[in-house]
């Protein structure tokens, strides 16, 4: 295909025209498809203050990690290859979670490693050991996230500038604080606090409604961890099941009354933008054929995936050229997707990315999203997965979309389908 049709192809996908017969190809099943016959995450708590603030982001992964085998009944030699992504972790984590994969009950045969793509390090680890599969180098293998905020995040997370990064404007940009770049990008593109806060709203309205109706318990995973009481001092062992910063009562009103936190005359503040959090995801994923020799239950399958970069304070349109793009690898349009779960970094991005793709927002984020229930930094791609499959298995629709923006001008998106 040249680059004139592949533009004009895109420019099908912008506008929602079909790819022929594009859907009705993803959906058909082959022996080397790549399925996904477990997945599944830990609750996600509040950073600092929550039910893992004092849990290791290791402890956290190792119990999610021995729920997939436990779930899946794999026998846990099979799995080749573990891809954990994370962000903050000195080291990149990679000691503490091969340690965690043998705390969960992998063999020292099973490899691991760790990866760090911000925001999409998750879904890059899934997507990763999916194309392991496809290449051949593995038969089984394991895409996973985590990330403790309340043990790892603060100021140390971005090393200072040498003057030569300094010297380079774009280069430089990359460090600006993305709550700050934001709230540039938001007054620039006009999208308006009232639309945010709005949007908002409805992701704690949304993600409120799915926790009583146990939406999400098919996908959370209870463990138990240790928990020192802040009043008290007494550290006791708790069991942690539910997402702790889905807050009821939340109203676009409520949000309004809320000070703006990056500038005076902003719009951009705690209500309307992702929470700090702590928690791990994991996806199990193999070859069909070797899901059917083993008597694996297929839950879904990974179709294809898309990374893109735009300028470093035009974080937040990563959504934006992403999704399509994958949407055009996988030979499909816009409206040929049932449920899209692009992840809340900010409202003003999610919002404007979806307005502009003309997404109905409707089929966006419909158990509410990372401003209701956090973003674990190298969690959350990982914990798309399974919120989308189990939405899509419970509403019997099929194909779904999965993306996210990314620090320093990036976005990510992977197209699933459900079975």
């Amino acid at each position: 295909m040249g680059a004139f049709d592949r533009i004009s192809q895109l420019g099908g996908q912008l506008s929602g025209n079909p790819t022929a017969g594009g859907r009705d190809k993803i959906l058909e099943k082959r022996p080397d498809d790549v399925v996904v016959t477990a997945c599944c995450r830990s609750a996600f708590t509040k950073g600092g203050k929550g039910g893992f603030k004092d849990t290791a982001a290791a402890d956290i992964m190792a119990g999610v990690l021995q729920a997939i085998i436990d779930r899946s009944k794999i026998n846990p030699a099979l799995v080749d290859d573990i891809c954990v992504g994370t962000v903050l972790a000195p080291g990149g984590g990679a000691t503490e979670m091969r340690a965690a994969t043998l705390v969960a009950g992998f063999p020292e045969t099973t490899a691991v490693r760790t990866l760090n793509r911000q925001c999409s390090s998750g879904l890059q680890a899934c997507v990763d050991v999916a194309n392991q599969i496809k290449a051949g180098m593995i038969d089984i293998g394991i895409g996973a996230g985590v990330e403790s905020m309340s043990l790892q995040y603060g100021p140390s997370a971005v090393t200072e500038f040498s003057d030569l990064l300094e010297a380079n404007v774009e280069a430089a940009n990359c460090k600006v604080p993305m709550g700050v770049l934001s709230e540039a990008m938001a007054k620039d593109l006009g999208v308006a606090r009232a639309d945010q806060d709005a949007f908002a709203a409805s992701s704690y309205q949304k993600a409120v409604r799915a926790q009583k109706e146990g939406l999400f318990d098919n996908e959370i995973v209870p463990l138990k961890v240790k928990f020192e009481d802040p009043k008290s001092g007494e550290t006791k062992e708790i069991t942690v099941a539910r997402d702790d910063g889905v807050r009821d009562g939340i109203t676009a009103q409520s949000l309004a009354k809320i000070k703006p936190a990056f500038a005076a005359d902003g719009s951009i503040h705690a209500g309307n933008a992702s929470q700090i959090s702590d928690g791990a995801a994991a996806v199990l994923l193999m070859r069909r054929s070797t899901a059917e020799k083993l008597g694996q239950t297929i839950i879904g399958k990974y179709v294809c995936a898309s990374i893109v970069g735009v300028k470093p304070l035009l974080m937040g349109q990563g959504p934006w050229k992403a999704i399509p793009k994958a949407n055009e690898l996988a030979g499909i349009s816009r409206d040929d997707v049932d449920i899209y779960e692009i992840n809340e970094a900010f409202a003003s991005q999610c919002l404007w990315s979806a307005k502009q793709l003309g997404i109905s927002l409707d089929k966006v984020n419909p158990k509410g999203g990372a401003i209701a229930f956090g973003h674990p930094l190298g969690c959350t791609g990982a914990r798309q997965v399974s919120t989308l499959l189990y939405e899509l298995k419970r509403t019997g629709k099929k194909v779904g979309n999965t993306s996210m923006c990314i620090g320093t001008g990036m976005g990510m998106s992977a197209v699933w389908v459900a079975e």
